[in-house]
């Protein structure tokens, strides 16, 4: 388990790689597996943690809960029909995807 100062530092240097990301820009990595959808409302940087410590059994119970999951093929239609704008975060091999919070 990272110490706390570890922890901090990793969280800032995530916060500053997630950017907004048209689903458009995000086909490659869809097609090739490589896209996990991060519930609305969860915090998208404690799941990028939790993958970067490989904690497994936090990991698991979020898999479980459907917090974190693949994108299904109908959710994948509905953001590219409605070119929706998401927040992403690049952790190889995976990217991270939440919808934007609406206003």
């Amino acid at each position: 388990m990272p110490s706390p100062e570890d922890t901090e530092s990793l969280k800032t240097r995530l916060n500053a790689e997630t950017a907004k990301i048209a689903w458009h820009e995000l086909q490659k990595h869809y097609a090739a597996g490589n896209v996990l959808a991060v519930q609305r409302g969860a915090d998208l940087i404690k799941v990028a943690i939790a993958m970067h410590i490989d904690d497994k059994a936090q990991i698991e119970t979020w898999l479980a809960d459907g917090i974190i999951a693949e994108v299904s093929d109908t959710q994948a239609q509905i953001w590219y029909s409605s070119d929706s704008i998401l927040w992403a975060l690049v952790l190889p091999p995976f990217v991270l995807v939440q919808p934007v919070a609406e206003q």
